[in-house]
């Protein structure tokens, strides 16, 4: 039996199948798995060819149309995943744009003072301490403001400078250094400061990753802003 022994519409196909792999390499899109168009040929195949004799049994087709039904929902799946996270970083975009404007506390000892408006000062307390002070200073390294802030918790403690002098008379925008110590075991200490600073705008990235543009300090990642006010 001819058709049978000879099997030359499977072998068709598997040859089709290489021939077409070959030429997918070729082109530089190489992929070794049997794709959905395949796998049913290799299928109709087999119902074609299988010797009248000794036919298949049911649960080997069934077996194989499972594992095809399984390659759809597989496929299915990955698409709308892939949706998903498009739709889902377009979203994240959008929220992003919206922070142009606003301010955004990031690791810093120094800021940039606007026109209007405060700067908020997050101070990271390892430990509370009964005397911490606030300092200010300007471009040119003079002290320009200082408070006695007190007893404060451990951890962070937020304390905003109103950017104005005794007199209530604003200070001139520009870039001012904040200094923050408590006193540990007797000893005045550096706390780290996250200070204020507003978004002028919103860069992304080849890979999708976020970085704001803030003033007077550049570029930085939106993982490292720990508060929008």
């Amino acid at each position: 039996m001819s058709a049978v022994d000879n099997n030359s519409a499977l072998q068709s196909v598997l040859s089709e199948y290489s021939m077409d792999r070959r030429q997918k390499e070729q082109a530089g899109a190489a992929n070794s798995d049997l794709g959905r168009d395949e796998f049913l040929k290799l299928l109709v195949a087999q119902l074609e060819n299988q010797d009248p004799t000794s036919p298949q049994e049911n649960g080997e087709f069934i077996a194989q149309l499972a594992q095809f039904s399984q390659l759809q929902e597989s496929q299915k799946m990955t698409g709308a995943m892939e949706e998903f996270t498009s739709s889902f970083q377009s979203t994240q975009h959008l929220q992003a744009t919206s922070l142009i404007g606003r301010p955004v506390h990031v690791e810093t000892g120094q800021t940039y003072l606007p026109e209007e408006g405060p700067v908020s000062v997050v101070a990271d307390m390892e430990s509370a301490s009964s005397d911490v002070t606030l300092s200010v200073f300007n471009e040119s390294g003079e002290k320009i403001d200082s408070y006695n802030l007190g007893e404060q918790p451990s951890g962070r403690n937020e304390f905003i400078w109103s950017g104005m002098d005794a007199e209530e008379k604003r200070f001139p925008p520009g870039m001012y250094r904040f200094e923050v110590q408590a006193s540990q075991d007797g000893e005045p200490t550096r706390v780290p400061t996250w200070l204020s600073a507003n978004v002028n705008s919103v860069s992304i990235g080849a890979d999708n990753a976020l970085t704001l543009n803030v003033a007077g300090q550049g570029p930085v990642p939106m993982e490292e802003v720990i508060q929008i006010n």
